[in-house]
């Protein structure tokens, strides 16, 4: 493993923890809640954010991976255990996929389509910034809000919070 591979496994590492400390604080009588009527609801987007590591392991694990526009929605979780089981195994094949990339690997070509159209062309070690964890942060984001507009005590994330203080 290189030592551009090493940072980007140990930055996951270390937002997996994060992430998870969120996604605990999901209210499992809530999952249905929605800040407004276009908004996903709270289960939905922990969910999505569960689901994330899984699903970009997976397509990246192929040299190039298709996709139905159409079957992006947002699932509601039957409950606060699919939340937490789906985000454990999401980090562990995010682990496993990031663990066996070489430099090589890393710095290839990898394609993401919708049918024809090209939808990302970028090496995978770009699609993991990009997607897994830029796209994991801004959800998670999202979901700090929701938790603040809950009452839900927001863990630290990058520093204290208006709740807990890691310092």
């Amino acid at each position: 493993m290189s030592n551009l591979v090493e940072m980007v496994v140990a930055e996951f590492q270390e937002e997996s923890k994060t992430t998870s400390r969120v996604l605990d604080r999901v209210p499992a009588d809530k999952l249905g809640w929605r800040p407004h009527a276009e908004s996903s609801s709270l289960g939905q987007l922990a969910l999505h954010i569960a689901s994330v590591p899984s699903g970009i392991a997976k397509r990246l694990a192929q040299a190039e991976a298709q996709i139905d526009p159409k079957a992006f929605t947002f699932k509601d979780p039957a409950n606060a255990e699919e939340i937490r089981s789906a985000f454990e195994q999401g980090v562990r094949d995010a682990n496993a996929f990031l663990s066996s990339l070489t430099e090589q690997r890393a710095l290839a070509m990898w394609t993401l389509k919708a049918g024809d159209k090209t939808i990302v062309a970028r090496p995978p070690i770009g699609v993991v910034r990009m997607i897994l964890m830029n796209h994991l942060y801004h959800h998670r984001g999202q979901l700090s809000v929701y938790l603040r507009m809950l009452d839900v005590p927001v863990p630290s994330i990058y520093g204290p919070s208006a709740d807990e203080n890691p310092f």
